[in-house]
C-alpha cells in the first residue's frame, strides 16, 4: 500500500479557514467591546476577512 500521500496542498488551505474562524468569531465579540475599540477593531477584522478570503479564492483556481 503507498503511504506517501503528499499533505501540503491543504495546508495552506486549512490554516486559512482557521483564521477564517478566529475573525469571525472575533467579529461576533465586538459587541462586547466600548464603542471606541470597535470603531478601531471593526475595520482592521473586516479587512483581514476580506484578505483571508481573496486568499482562498486563489488556492480553489
Amino acid at each position: 500500500m503507498d503511504m506517501s500521500f503528499d499533505f501540503e496542498p491543504v495546508y495552506p488551505h486549512h490554516d486559512l479557514l482557521i483564521e477564517l474562524g478566529q475573525v469571525e468569531m472575533a467579529m461576533e465579540c465586538l459587541s462586547e467591546h466600548d464603542e471606541k475599540q470597535r470603531l478601531v477593531l471593526q475595520p482592521r477584522l473586516e479587512s483581514r476577512m476580506s484578505s483571508l478570503l481573496e486568499a482562498l479564492n486563489h488556492l480553489a483556481v
